[in-house]
């Protein structure tokens, strides 16, 4: 025997815990080899991890929280449906145009594989749910957009549902909320939709005319078209904690100014630091808080006139 042969590298086995608490088999060059036995697959969507912090936890228990991290408070974004049964009382709802669809007026490549697809994807015909219901005793017309279609994009469907959720505000003299979230224009309809923008903006300026109450509450992400329309004329605007908001992302402002932007640029705290946001109120806190607003507003089911 050689002495090289008394440090020749023999092979190893060790024991790796798994959920069915077989043996996996480490080869010669300390590589894990298959299990002899098929490993248990945790069920889909039984845990979340916080993009936030990485934590992770039980889908159930981040519901309990209303989808808020319990380690970091990242705020989990919301499907429109999601956020109407946190917000409204007891979760009653009355839908509005909800047979309303859009089109492709422009015959975009792919725009109607795109569209058919985030239809069946989130069950939603668009990029928002507008509808009426209470919010702590007091009535309301409500839009609220969900990011999980076609990253919540403003088309002419949008924009139309969001324009005649005014009109019904108007009609009825109820309080108008608006839950925006949003990546911009839907650029599949391209002049089409940044019509939307004047339109909602419009029918909003008829609303203050009339002396209606409009809080617009921003949630993570608001860009492009909708920020730069309805979801920035509120009478109060409010923010999700953490929420990105502006016209365009950071990435192109610091290529265009030349300059290094600071961490926490367009979250909900600096740009409330910087006047554009009222209030930032955490998902725990936001239907007593507008319930207070509300409440503020509303004399014998009559608005205040006269902000």
């Amino acid at each position: 025997m050689q002495f090289k042969d008394l440090f020749q590298k023999k092979r190893k086995y060790a024991t790796v815990p798994t959920t069915d608490r077989t043996i996996n088999r480490v080869g010669d060059g300390g590589e894990i080899l298959p299990d002899e036995k098929p490993r248990r697959e945790i069920p889909e969507g039984l845990m979340m991890k916080c993009p936030k912090c990485g934590n992770i936890q039980f889908t159930k228990e981040l519901d309990k929280n209303l989808k808020v991290c319990t380690s970091c408070s990242y705020h989990f974004k919301l499907s429109a449906v999601e956020r109407i049964q946190m917000m409204m009382d007891e979760g009653r709802f009355f839908e509005y145009d909800s047979e309303m669809m859009s089109e492709d007026p422009l015959e975009f490549p792919d725009y109607v594989a795109k569209y058919r697809k985030a239809v069946e994807s989130t069950g939603m015909n668009d990029a928002v749910i507008t509808g009426e219901g209470t919010i702590g005793g007091f009535p309301v017309v409500v839009a609220v957009m969900s990011f999980d279609f076609m990253g919540g994009s403003l088309g002419s469907v949008v924009g139309e549902k969001v324009t005649l959720a005014v009109e019904h505000a108007i009609q009825k003299n109820y309080p108008l909320i608006i839950f925006s979230t949003s990546g911009g224009a839907r650029m599949q309809e391209s002049i089409l939709s940044l019509m939307q923008m004047a339109k909602t903006s419009a029918a909003l300026a008829q609303l203050n005319e009339q002396g209606g109450l409009f809080i617009s509450v921003i949630t993570d992400p608001t860009f492009g078209g909708v920020s730069a329309s309805y979801a920035m004329l509120g009478d109060y605007i409010i923010a999700e904690p953490g929420a990105a908001f502006g016209f365009t992302g950071r990435r192109v402002i610091e290529q265009t100014i030349r300059q290094k932007l600071p961490d926490t640029f367009q979250t909900a705290e600096f740009n409330q630091q910087h006047g554009q946001v009222d209030m930032v109120v955490p998902r725990k806190d936001m239907k007593s808080t507008l319930t207070r607003l509300l409440d503020l507003h509303v004399v014998k089911g009559d608005l205040a006139h006269g902000r």
